[in-house]
């Protein structure tokens, strides 16, 4: 190809393709997509872990609720009070006998 072909297929590309601004604008848009430290990947990461964050906020928050609100029978509920007393700490009344069974692993 030689420079008259080059030059008679450059006249033949519309105006507004061989606009400056065009490629200004073509320019800054690859550059802030693509090798910006915000670009589109950057910023699809950050809202994923955002996203996860505000799941374990959520996951946290109920579980807060739940905690509290099994203290709160703990500490009113005198049923509640036996009940873990006899399942954390083996407490017995005097007429009873308390067996553990103890599960292991076999291989």
């Amino acid at each position: 190809m030689n420079f008259k072909e080059i030059k008679k297929k450059w006249q033949s590309v519309p105006a507004w393709i061989k606009s400056p601004y065009l490629l200004a604008t073509l320019l800054f848009g690859s550059w802030m997509l693509l090798l910006d430290e915000n670009n589109m990947v950057n910023q699809y990461r950050k809202w994923k872990q955002l996203h996860d964050l505000r799941e374990k906020q959520n996951f946290y928050t109920e579980n807060i609720a739940k905690t509290q609100q099994e203290l709160n029978e703990l500490k009113n509920n005198p049923a509640t009070q036996e009940k873990f007393a006899r399942e954390h700490y083996y407490m017995k009344k005097d007429n009873e006998d308390v067996f553990v069974i103890v599960k292991t692993e076999s291989k």
